[in-house]
C-alpha cells in the first residue's frame, strides 16, 4: 500500500529541504568542532606555549558549547526555533574572524568560547526542529540529518585544512596570502555560517512551537506545508494544541523528578548524551593529525588520514539512515557499542606495542597497521549507531512539554563529558595509552548494558505519544 507521501511527493521534497537547511547548524557543529585538529601544531608554535595551555585552547570551546546547549533550549522556546538558529549563524560569523585575527593566546581563547556556545545552540536547534517537523514514518531518516551534516562539517574540515597547508608549501606556521595557514584555516567557516544565516531567514517555523506561541493559523499552513493537505489538519493541529494547552515555556524547575532531583527520561538523555563522549570518539576528531605524528607521518600526510577517517565516518552515517526507520534506536545503539568496545580494544592492544626512540614514537609491525585499522572499525561504528541514534533520540525521547529544555540539559551534558575527554586525553595519553583506550573500550561495553536496560524504542511513534 502506497503511503501517503508516495502519492504526494511534492510535500516530502519540501520537508526534506527544510531538514536540511536547518542541518547546516549541524555541519557547522562538525566544521568549528574539528577544524581545530589541524590548527593546533601550528597555534602552539606560533603563540610558543605547551601542551596544557593548547590543551585548554582546544578544550574550552567545549565548555562554551555546554552553556549555549544549556541555554539553547530555553532561546528556541522564547524566540522560536528559527530565530535562534539565526543568532547562532551570527556567532558563527563573528567567532570565525575573531579565531582568525588573534593577537594573543587569551584572545584566541575568547574566540573559541564564542564559537563553542555556537556550536552547543545549534545541537539543540537542530534535532528539536527536525524533529518537530517531520512526519513520524520519516522522522528516524530525517532526524539523522543533523549527524550526517555533523560528519560531512567534519570532513569538509578536514579536506579544507589539508588543501590550505598544500599551498602554504606543507606547513601549517608557513604564510598564505599575509595569514599563516591555520589562521585561514579556522576563518573559513565563516562562508558557511553565512549560508546558514541566508536559509534560517527563510525557512518556516516549527508548527509546535507557532501553537505555543498562539499562532495556530500559521501553524495550520505549515502543517499544510509539510504534512500536505491529505492529512485531517485539524486533527493534527488539534492534537498539538490538547498536548500544549495547558502548558507553558518549560523551564529547569519543570524537569525536576524524583530520581536525584531529575526526571527518569531527563536523567536517561543525560547519560545517553554522556555515553556518545566517554567512548572517545572526539579524540579521533580532534587530536588525530597529532596522533599519528606521533607514530612517524609526517604532518601533511597525517591531515590526509584524518580525511579518511571523516570519509569512513560519512559513510556509517549513510548506513545509520538507511537502517534507522527499519530496525529501530535500540539496535543500532547496541549493535555500536559492541563495535566500538571490540575495536576500542584492539586499539589499546597495537598502542601497547609502541616504542621510543631518540623522542620518536614508533609502532612496529603489525601493530602499527592493526592501530590504523582499529580506529578507522571504531569510527565506522561510532557513526553507523551512536553518532546518529542519539541525536534521533534527544529529538523524540521527551514529552512535548519539556522537550526543548531537555534536549538543552542533554547536549550540555553531552558537552561537559566531551569537554572531560578532550582535555584529558593529552596528560592521559602521555601517562598510559594503551590503558586510556581501555578505559574508552569500558565505557563502550557499559553503554551497552544501559542501552539494553534504560532505553526506550521511539521508531514509528509521534511526538505527541512520548510520555
Amino acid at each position: 500500500m502506497a503511503t501517503p507521501y508516495a502519492r504526494h511527493p511534492e510535500h516530502l521534497g519540501h520537508v526534506v529541504f527544510i531538514t536540511a537547511a536547518a542541518a547546516i547548524g549541524g555541519f557547522l557543529f562538525g566544521y568549528d568542532s574539528s577544524v581545530i585538529n589541524g590548527a593546533v601544531v601550528g597555534i602552539q608554535r606560533h603563540f610558543q606555549v605547551g601542551p596544557v595551555e593548547i590543551g585548554f585552547v582546544v578544550a574550552i570551546a567545549l565548555l562554551g558549547s555546554a552553556l549555549g546547549a544549556w541555554a539553547g533550549g530555553g532561546l528556541a522556546d522564547r524566540w522560536g526555533r528559527t530565530r535562534s538558529m539565526q543568532v547562532a549563524a551570527l556567532l558563527f560569523t563573528v567567532s570565525s574572524i575573531g579565531q582568525m585575527l588573534p593577537f594573543a593566546i587569551w584572545d584566541l581563547a575568547v574566540w573559541r568560547v564564542m564559537a563553542g556556545f555556537a556550536i552547543g545552540m545549534a545541537s539543540v536547534l537542530g534535532p528539536a526542529y527536525i524533529a518537530e517537523v517531520a512526519p513520524p514514518a520519516y522522522r528516524g531518516r530525517l532526524g539523522s540529518f543533523q549527524q550526517l551534516a555533523i560528519v560531512l562539517g567534519i570532513a569538509v574540515s578536514q579536506l579544507v585544512n589539508y588543501v590550505i597547508v598544500r599551498l602554504a608549501g606543507g606547513a601549517v606556521n608557513n604564510h598564505l596570502w599575509l595569514l599563516q595557514a591555520w589562521q585561514w584555516m579556522l576563518g573559513a567557516c565563516a562562508v558557511p555560517a553565512l549560508l546558514y544565516l541566508v536559509f534560517a531567514l527563510n525557512i518556516p517555523e516549527s508548527p509546535r512551537y507557532l501553537v505555543m506561541s498562539g499562532r495556530s493559523r500559521r501553524a495550520r499552513e505549515v502543517l499544510a506545508e509539510v504534512e500536505g493537505e491529505h492529512v485531517d489538519l485539524d486533527a493534527r493541529l488539534s492534537e498539538i494544541q490538547h498536548v500544549l494547552r495547558t502548558q507553558r515555556v518549560p523551564g529547569m524547575k519543570d524537569l525536576r523528578g524524583r530520581a536525584l532531583g531529575l526526571l527518569p527520561i531527563v536523567w536517561a538523555g543525560i547519560v545517553l548524551s554522556a555515553f556518545q563522549q566517554l567512548c572517545g570518539i572526539n579524540v579521533i576528531f580532534y587530536y588525530s593529525s597529532v596522533l599519528w605524528q606521533s607514530v612517524g607521518i609526517n604532518q601533511s600526510d597525517s591531515l590526509l588520514i584524518s580525511f579518511s577517517s571523516s570519509i569512513i565516518n560519512i559513510v556509517g552515517t549513510f548506513i545509520a539512515i538507511a537502517l534507522v526507520d527499519k530496525i529501530g534506536r535500540r539496535p543500532l545503539l547496541m549493535i555500536g557499542s559492541a563495535g566500538m568496545a571490540i575495536s576500542l580494544g584492539t586499539a589499546a592492544w597495537a598502542f601497547s606495542a609502541a616504542r621510543v626512540a631518540g623522542g620518536t614514537v614508533s609502532l612496529p609491525d603489525p601493530q602499527g597497521p592493526v592501530a590504523l585499522v582499529a580506529a578507522n572499525v571504531f569510527v565506522l561504528f561510532f557513526a553507523l549507531s551512536w553518532g546518529v541514534v542519539v541525536w534521533v533520540l534527544l529529538g523524540e525521547m521527551f514529552p512535548n512539554r519539556i522537550r526543548a529544555a531537555a534536549l538543552g540539559v542533554a547536549a550540555g551534558a553531552q558537552w561537559v563529558a566531551n569537554w572531560a575527554i578532550t582535555v584529558s586525553f593529552p596528560a592521559l595519553a602521555e601517562w598510559n595509552l594503551p590503558l586510556t583506550y581501555a578505559g574508552y573500550a569500558f565505557f563502550a561495553l557499559v553503554s551497552f548494558l544501559f542501552v539494553a536496560r534504560w532505553i526506550r524504542e521511539t521508531k514509528g511513534r509521534k511526538l505527541e505519544e512520548m510520555g
